[in-house]
């Protein structure tokens, strides 16, 4: 066999059982060929069928793919066990994260008072002074605002979202780049993603359109401070995409605008008011990204049939998001003194961000990042540059896992990255590259 792990089992759940263990375990790595169908029945003594059956199923769920007469390998990315960043070695300093900078984040302090008793929020799950304050801002940026709801997360709520509108087998057009829990959230669902290139202003048209010619039922993207791209959606860009959006009307599109008020530009979303955006829709803020990281609670505004869609399966799961979570949220956004340290936080990512971009360019080196604190480079060989950052005391994330077909890169957060530290950054990143293609040839 041409594995190291022997797959045991005598039936088809055995079978898929024994393969999906050895994954979670990292007895099976990405990559890695599962054996043919036939040779593994005969060392197992079952028809070709029962292990037929059993790669099925481990395909329906994403962790492994067939790839025609490359056979049947284990996922780059198993959802039985995602795409966790490797640990920060000690000693370096920590541009891989994707992360706020502490100073900005204001002290979180709950309520002194609790929620009396044992009682259900079922019947009145958002405060009222909350979703009001929601409203005022999903108005500040034109998004429709008649229709709110609350979840845990962006990512609990865009799950919900598709779990309640798809499939099993269908297809969710995602960014390629994107945010790396994405693209394992939508297999872990038993969904294809179908990848839409982007650039510095967000989804590439002629990919959505590939993306719905190829049946994808859902949409999610990044209007602004994309991740790890950087992109922020134009005015223009949102016109083409709605008008390729416009021959399908019933595909939900769901906007997940995390940074929206550290994201350093305007928003043009594609489903603001009087823009004639799609008839299913649905856009999530979160505050995590300049309120704090533990604030995990998130604001939707959507159609009216996304929202009754999406609170039904709430009530049949968490019921309701925390009041006390609720309250501390309420305290925070009506808080003079944080909003103004929100605001003092927009404009040092900005200029963090141009910062490097800046030294990186002075040194011939293009880098994409026109709103957020992410910015991704392009490079030939991700893992050389990760590495050879290594040695100059910088850790940066290599891109593979936000890649589907994107070419290689490295994302770089520098929310943290004073401005003053910029061009030494940059410097060395000049100098990988030039001994990477002295070592490599280019």
């Amino acid at each position: 066999m041409p594995t190291q792990y022997a797959i045991q089992g005598a039936t088809a759940r055995e079978i898929s059982a024994s393969a999906e263990r050895a994954v979670t375990e990292g007895l099976l790595r990405p990559g890695e060929a599962l054996p043919p169908v036939r040779a593994l029945a005969d060392a197992l003594g079952v028809s070709p069928g029962t292990v037929a059956t059993a790669y099925k199923e481990l395909r329906r769920r994403g962790i492994v793919v067939t790839r025609g007469r490359g056979g049947t390998v284990v996922a780059p990315a198993p959802v039985v066990t995602s795409r966790r960043p490797p640990r920060v070695p000690s000693g370096l300093r920590d541009l891989a994260g994707g992360h706020p900078d502490p100073a900005f984040l204001p002290d979180l302090v709950p309520p002194g008072r609790l929620s009396p008793g044992a009682r259900s929020h079922r019947a009145a799950p958002r405060l009222p002074e909350l979703e009001e304050l929601c409203r005022a801002w999903f108005a500040r940026d034109g998004v429709p605002h008649e229709q709110v709801t609350f979840a845990h997360g962006a990512l609990d709520c865009i799950s919900r979202l598709l779990s309640v509108e798809l499939r099993p087998g269908d297809a969710v057009a995602v960014e390629d780049p994107g945010f790396h829990h994405l693209l394992d959230l939508v297999p872990a669902l038993g969904m294809r993603t179908v990848a839409v290139p982007v650039d510095d202003e967000g989804l590439r048209p002629e990919g959505l359109r590939a993306a719905l010619r190829a049946g994808a039922r859902a949409v999610v993207l990044c209007p602004r401070a994309q991740n790890p791209y950087g992109s922020r959606m134009s005015a223009a860009r949102r016109a083409e995409l709605l008008a390729v959006l416009a021959d399908a009307p019933e595909v939900l599109v769901v906007e997940d605008d995390h940074s929206a008020d550290t994201a350093g530009g305007p928003l043009h979303s594609l489903v603001t008011a009087g823009a004639g955006g799609p008839p299913r829709w649905a856009h999530v803020r979160t505050v995590s990204k300049h309120l704090g990281t533990d604030l995990r609670w998130t604001a939707m505004a959507c159609d009216a049939t996304t929202l009754a869609r999406h609170d039904g399966r709430l009530l049949l799961t968490s019921g309701w998001i925390s009041h006390v979570l609720q309250e501390t949220v309420v305290r925070l956004m009506a808080d003079p003194a944080t909003g103004a340290l929100v605001a003092e936080a927009a404009v040092a990512y900005r200029e963090r961000r141009e910062a490097l971009i800046g030294a990186l360019a002075d040194r011939g080196i293009g880098a994409h990042g026109v709103s957020g604190f992410n910015v991704w480079v392009p490079v030939r060989d991700e893992s050389a540059v990760v590495n050879g950052l290594r040695s100059h005391g910088w850790w940066v994330a290599g891109g593979a896992r936000f890649r589907i077909s994107a070419a290689p890169g490295v994302r770089i957060t520098t929310a943290e990255l004073a401005v003053q530290h910029a061009a030494r950054l940059a410097g060395d990143f000049a100098g990988v590259l030039a001994e990477t293609l002295n070592t490599y040839g280019g």
